[in-house]
Parts: C-alpha cells; structure tokens; sequence
C-alpha cells in the first residue's frame, strides 16, 4: 500500500511539472537554452531517421528541407507575437537582414557571418554561416559526400521569407574552405513576382 501511494505522489508531481510547463507563456523568450551537445543530438537522430525512410541523398535533402519548412513557420509566428515592435518585413532586403541578424541570433546565439547578392542573378541573394552550430557534430561519410545537412536551415529560411511575402527557392550548399569544413551558404532565388514587386517599389520612391 505504501508502494502505491508513493507512486501516486510520484504521478502528482510529474503531472504538475507539465502542467507548469504548458502553462508558460510564449510571449515571453525564456531565459534557458538548450545545451548544443542536446541539440546535435536530436539532429543527429533526426537524419538518421529520415535516411531510413528515403531512397537517396536528394530525397534526404529534401525531408530535412520539409522538416525544416516546419520549424520556420513556428518560428516566425512566435516571432511575430513575442516582438510587439517588430512589423513584418515585406521587402526582400529587409527580410533578409531579418533572417541574417535576428533570426539566426535568436536561433544559433549568433548572427550569420555575410549577406551577399549574386553578381550574376539579380534574383539571387546568399547567407553564409561559417561554422553553423548543428553541423558540428554531423559527419557524412565518403559515398554521401554531396550531401548538405544544411537543406534544414534552408527549409527555416525559405518559410521565413514566405511568411514575409517574399517567397524563394532555398536551397544549402556545403562550401567547406580553409580551417572552415562546414561553411554552409543559403542560396535564396526569388520568385519573379517579388522582383517585378520590388522594382515597382523602387521606382515609385
């Protein structure tokens, strides 16, 4: 009986812990962060799960893409009711400076290292991060050399900028450099309305 008993205080004590977690409000950011060692963890397992259910690197790619279009939806909507004084972007170089700065700050506690534009495609801008936080425990071997974990940041930043009516093609690249194995560039390639809109925009100033 006593057993019972101290499985039901048990069972009382965990239910009020979750209570008190579903309880907390989302308008304000919490304080504690998750450890980067838990974070690759789960990352980890998340590739690893979704290597068992497709049947090559591009269909990889594009699960953590899709997963990672998941992500970027809530984080823009918690976004968007956390930062009261934070209006959403509707341009494309604001909603990349959004993305660049406090997005990745808020995500990876550290703004992306450049912001670029394609000397070649007005329609194509470039987020670099020189060491993204949860790639550093990602190894890939030989025979999936080509393969980019970074298609889930992809995902994050093209729901991002759909959500800020800018919607893009999004795509990651591993562009490993010198002393830099990971660097990883977000290639953004706007849809055509939103260059037709931008320029209509521009010359109405």
């Amino acid at each position: 009986m006593s057993q019972a008993n101290n499985l039901l205080r048990l069972d009382t004590r965990t239910s009020k812990r979750s209570t008190m977690l579903l309880e907390q409000s989302i308008a304000k950011p919490r304080r504690d962060k998750v450890s980067l060692n838990a974070f690759a963890f789960l990352f980890a397992e998340i590739i690893r799960y979704s290597q068992n259910r497709v049947l090559g690197i591009q269909d990889l790619e594009a699960k953590l893409n899709e997963l990672g279009k998941r992500v970027g939806v809530r984080v823009f909507e918690l976004f968007m009711w956390r930062e009261k004084t934070v209006h959403r972007e509707t341009r494309v170089l604001p909603t990349l400076m959004f993305i660049n700065t406090v997005v990745w700050r808020a995500l990876f506690d550290k703004q992306a290292d450049s912001l670029g534009r394609s000397t070649d495609n007005e329609d194509e801008y470039m987020i670099t991060d020189n060491e993204p936080n949860i790639l550093k425990y990602i190894s890939a071997p030989k025979e999936m050399s080509s393969f980019s974990p970074g298609a889930f940041l992809a995902g994050i930043v093209e729901a991002i900028a759909e959500g800020c009516q800018c919607p893009a093609r999004v795509t990651s690249h591993l562009v490993p450099a010198e002393g830099m194995p990971l660097k990883t560039v977000i290639l953004l390639k706007f849809n055509k309305e939103v260059m037709e809109r931008e320029k209509r925009l521009d010359a109405g100033k």
